[in-house]
């Protein structure tokens, strides 16, 4: 629910390779920098070690880092961190975190000639066009560097799912919003196939492999509230709408006992670079992927 763009959150996985371009959503979350940056999820700490240590150095590249939500847990690691992130208002609220940003879409971000031993993407790469974001990717990493994009999954109860998707159904009929509320790990999954996918295009890296991470976080009824403004779109509402499926939500949750627990589940897909500098074409001129 938080990254899909809503248009695409019912469609079936071969359908959802554009949501690149949905720049209007993709922009959208620094509407309110400070409470996506206070209620977000952060990432599991065993899959921040594990990209650090796949890695063959300390420098990262945080691709669409929003806040820096990921970007602090990697400097908790020892990892040297450079964010690159399209939204000013976002970039701005983690440089006051003390993370390093550079304003820019991946695609047209200037590497200046600067190599890292790990490319991160968190909630972000789909946003980035899957080939030709590995295609720069490779461009960055030293030999032997790990590319990770990940995304964790909200998962709730089977009750509170029907619950909040009756309240959008309600506030917001014949919406986007209304199908899919919650997509789960198959919603998510055409994620993993188009990054898996434009790994191999790249033609530089090795095969590319499935990470999975699972936690529960309980929520109160007021923390839940503070997270739903930050999902994708939900700024874009009509005036008002946004209140009344608040109230709608809150209401859910009071019927629930006051409270629930949320089941997350982070997906990272990742290759390494390969050893040997490719002469492949795909990393020396060849146009840039195209799309149907």
């Amino acid at each position: 629910m938080p990254t899909i763009p809503p248009q695409h959150s019912a469609l079936p996985g071969s359908e959802q390779r554009e949501t690149h371009r949905e720049r209007q959503i993709a922009e959208s979350f620094g509407s309110d920098a400070e409470r996506y940056d206070r209620t977000r999820p952060h990432y599991p700490d065993a899959l921040i070690q594990q990209i650090a240590a796949a890695s063959p150095g300390p420098d990262v590249l945080d691709v669409g880092c929003g806040t820096g939500i990921a970007a602090r847990q990697f400097q908790a690691v020892d990892c040297r961190i450079l964010g690159v992130e399209p939204d000013p208002r976002m970039a701005e609220f983690a440089r006051r975190t003390g993370i390093e940003v550079e304003v820019a879409t991946f695609e047209a971000w200037d590497t200046a000639g600067r190599e890292f031993d790990a490319v991160v993407a968190g909630q972000a790469w789909h946003w980035v066009d899957p080939v030709a974001g590995a295609v720069k990717a490779a461009r960055v990493l030293r030999p032997g560097g790990r590319l990770a994009v990940f995304w964790y999954v909200f998962q709730p109860p089977v009750e509170m799912s029907a619950a909040f998707s009756e309240v959008y159904r309600r506030v917001l009929p014949n919406s986007p919003f209304d199908r899919a509320t919650m997509p789960g790990l198959d919603g998510y999954a055409a994620f993993f196939t188009n990054a898996a996918n434009g790994i191999r295009q790249a033609g530089a890296f090795g095969d590319p492999e499935q990470w999975r991470f699972d936690w529960d976080r309980s929520y109160t009824r007021d923390e839940w509230l503070d997270q739903v403004p930050t999902f994708g779109g939900h700024s874009q509402f009509p005036p008002g709408k946004l209140e009344e499926l608040l109230s709608g939500i809150g209401a859910a949750v009071d019927t629930a006992g006051g409270g629930f627990t949320m089941h997350y589940t982070a997906m990272a897909v990742t290759a390494a670079r390969a050893i040997d500098r490719p002469t492949s074409a795909a990393l020396f001129g060849v146009p840039p992927h195209r799309h149907r």
